[in-house]
C-alpha cells in the first residue's frame, strides 16, 4: 500500500520510503475541504486517490457502533484525505468537529504506533477509546493494544 506520509505527532516518521503523491478525487461531487490551523505535517493512511478508511465512515463508528460504507455522495476532504460518508447528517457532524472523528494515529494501526510502527488496518478491528476512533490491524495487535 502506498500513502503519503508524513509525521505522527511527535513519532518523527517524515522519512518512510514509498511515499505517493496526492491525487484527486475524480468520482462525485467535489469534497469540501476543512483546514486547521497549519501544525506541521500529519500522516494520513490513504489510498493512492487520497481516499480515507477505505471509503467507509469514520462518523458511523460513533454512531451506528460498526463500520459503516461511505457514499460518494457525502464526502470530505480533511488533512489531505478525502472521508466519506453514509449520510448528510454524518457529513455535518465530521465537518462540526473534524477532530473527533478522524481517526487517531491517522487512520493506521494504534498498536503499530504505540511501538514506533506503521502498519495498515482492519476495519472490524477498532474501538473508541478516550473519545477518538482507534483502528488496529489484526487480531493479534487487537490482543497487544488492549494487554
Amino acid at each position: 500500500m502506498k500513502v503519503r506520509v508524513m509525521t505522527l505527532m511527535g513519532m518523527g516518521m517524515a522519512s518512510l520510503a514509498g511515499c505517493a503523491s496526492m491525487k484527486a478525487v475524480t468520482a462525485g461531487p467535489a469534497p469540501a475541504t476543512l483546514g486547521r490551523p497549519p501544525m506541521g505535517k500529519v500522516l494520513v493512511n490513504r489510498d493512492k486517490d487520497g481516499l480515507a478508511l477505505q471509503g467507509y465512515d469514520p462518523v458511523g463508528y460513533f454512531t451506528e457502533s460498526k463500520p459503516v460504507k461511505g457514499d460518494p455522495s457525502y464526502r470530505v476532504k480533511y488533512n489531505g484525505a478525502t472521508y466519506q460518508f453514509a449520510s448528510a447528517k454524518n457529513k455535518d457532524l465530521f465537518e462540526q468537529a473534524p477532530e473527533k472523528y478522524e481517526p487517531q494515529f491517522g487512520g493506521y494501526c494504534g498498536y503499530a504506533a504505540s511501538i514506533n510502527k506503521v502498519s495498515p488496518i482492519s476495519l472490524e478491528y477498532w474501538q473508541i477509546l478516550d473519545g477518538r476512533l482507534v483502528l488496529q490491524h489484526n487480531q493479534r495487535a487487537w490482543d497487544a493494544w488492549n494487554k
